[in-house]
């Protein structure tokens, strides 16, 4: 009698099983760097958290210094582009609108309960080692920013765009600087003093 043939491993499902894993490391080390910082999270803190042994940590990552230009790559995606980007496009129709648009942004993040500040910047600012892939991870990503910010001036007519968009995004750091210091109306200041920066580019 023949016997009954056993089905192959379903190498679909390992896969999933596996990016699901994945996942909820990246999710909760995201959660973890932005609430406590680089430096004060530890390996054994993100595996409790993503509820995933550690040898599953080091297959998908091979090292913290990896898990943090994921978390830091995540954080360009959903915080620069599928969160400000698009809540800037849909506050306002004109480039000049949606430059000052972007402290109205601001000022609905700096009073929810969960507001962690930039993680660009403290991390910038846990990294001593300029040269470090860490470093330069975050550059990259407040370059993203000021990218952004760029366009919009350059759509806007300004004609030193570039120069523009690192005025304004110095703008930016001061009032999240404040708000994480506790100034309620850091955004409100902010918005205020990009008017006059705003006319100013205007003239010349």
């Amino acid at each position: 009698m023949t016997p009954p043939v056993q089905p192959h491993p379903d190498s679909s499902s390992a896969r999933k099983g596996s990016q699901q894993a994945r996942d909820r490391i990246l999710r909760a080390a995201y959660g973890l760097f932005c609430r406590h910082g680089l430096q004060a999270v530890g390996i054994d803190r993100i595996v409790a958290e993503a509820g995933v042994a550690k040898m599953t940590l080091y297959r998908h990552f091979r090292s913290k210094d990896e898990l943090v230009l994921a978390v830091l790559e995540r954080r360009d995606q959903l915080w620069t582009r599928d969160w400000l980007m698009r809540q800037v496009e849909g506050r306002a129709g004109t480039p000049e609108a949606r430059l000052l648009a972007i402290f109205d942004v601001f000022d609905d993040w700096f009073r929810r309960g969960d507001y962690e500040g930039c993680l660009f910047i403290n991390s910038l600012l846990e990294t001593r080692d300029g040269t470090a892939a860490v470093s330069e991870a975050c550059v990259m990503g407040l370059a993203s920013v000021r990218s952004f910010v760029g366009g919009l001036a350059e759509d806007a007519g300004i004609r030193d765009a570039e120069g523009f968009a690192r005025q304004w995004q110095m703008l930016m750091f001061g009032c999240i600087i404040a708000a994480a210091s506790g100034d309620t109306q850091a955004a409100h200041e902010a918005h205020q003093i990009a008017t006059h920066l705003l006319e100013r580019a205007r003239r010349t």
